[in-house]
């Protein structure tokens, strides 16, 4: 499905019903948007996971603009504050009230602007494996790139993080050889097949200069006015768990929920489903 948001079709899907029989009553549902990683990617590596939460909310799962199957935009709307308020622009368009907005790596970010921008509109925030500032931890990820995946690979994080290379033949290396030491647990090698790549969105993000090195919202964490959960793997060479112990360290300490999961990379999900989806649906109950 798409919708018209901000002057582009956003694409869009959904997971669980709205209201659901409950004794003589229709009992409404939290709604769940998910913003997924990237940028340059979809939503589609989240399915079917997180269905599992269908029996606390509704899913819905949105493809950022220039991502996935949504429309590109402009270039110069591929910013953090535009994907911040087409979250916003998006439940208006839908009739969401009071979101819960789930964030995972480079979607914790866009979930970061939103919450900033719009500090009244969520109803709850979770950021996984992700980051508030975009020029922190960058030897502490070559290190650990190193450490997982061995000299070749670690060269490749210095030349991506340290150097600021971003041109094609770096980011087909990056999926091929990075990409698998994301998680402790192999991933289905499907996921990576049905994924749409968009690989100009990642290069333009992620160019010497561009907004991926420059931005910063520590400074705004404050009007954060949510309850926020705060996830992280302690192994996750990508993302560090340091940047996500900052975030919980900025936000207000009452509306903050911090966990950490040893052993475990990426995303947490992959590596502990179990646990990571009753933390999830815990805090949305």
């Amino acid at each position: 499905m798409r919708v018209r948001v901000n002057g582009v079709r956003l694409y869009f899907d959904v997971d669980g019903a709205g209201l659901v029989p409950d004794g003589a009553t229709m009992r409404e549902e939290p709604t769940l948007v998910l913003r997924h990683g990237g940028p340059g990617f979809d939503h589609s590596a989240y399915k079917p996971a997180f269905s599992a939460l269908g029996a606390v909310a509704q899913v819905v799962y949105l493809d950022h603009r220039g991502n996935g199957r949504s429309e590109a935009g402009p270039r110069d709307s591929w910013t953090l504050a535009q994907w911040g308020d087409d979250v916003r622009a998006f439940c208006e368009a839908l009739g969401i009230e009071r979101p819960i907005v789930l964030g995972v790596s480079f979607g914790g970010m866009a979930a970061l602007a939103y919450a900033t921008r719009h500090p009244e509109h969520p109803a709850k925030l979770i950021l996984v494996s992700t980051e508030a500032a975009g020029t922190s931890y960058r030897e502490r990820r070559v290190e650990l790139f190193e450490r997982l995946g061995g000299p070749e690979v670690g060269a490749l994080a210095r030349r991506r993080f340290i150097e600021g290379h971003t041109d094609a033949a770096t980011l087909d290396a990056w999926v091929r050889l990075a990409f698998p030491h994301y998680t402790r647990k192999p991933r289905d090698p499907m996921v990576a097949q049905r994924v749409v790549r968009r690989p100009e969105v990642t290069q333009w993000f992620t160019r010497p200069g561009g907004e991926g090195q420059t931005f910063d919202f520590f400074p705004a964490l404050s009007r954060i006015r949510c309850p926020t959960l705060v996830m992280g793997g302690e192994d996750d060479p990508m993302v560090p768990i340091e940047c996500q112990i900052d975030i919980a360290r900025a936000l207000p300490a009452e509306l903050v929920r911090f966990e950490r999961f040893a052993d475990c990379g990426h995303g947490v999900l992959t590596d502990a489903p179990e646990r990571a989806l009753a933390v999830i649906r815990e805090f949305i109950a």
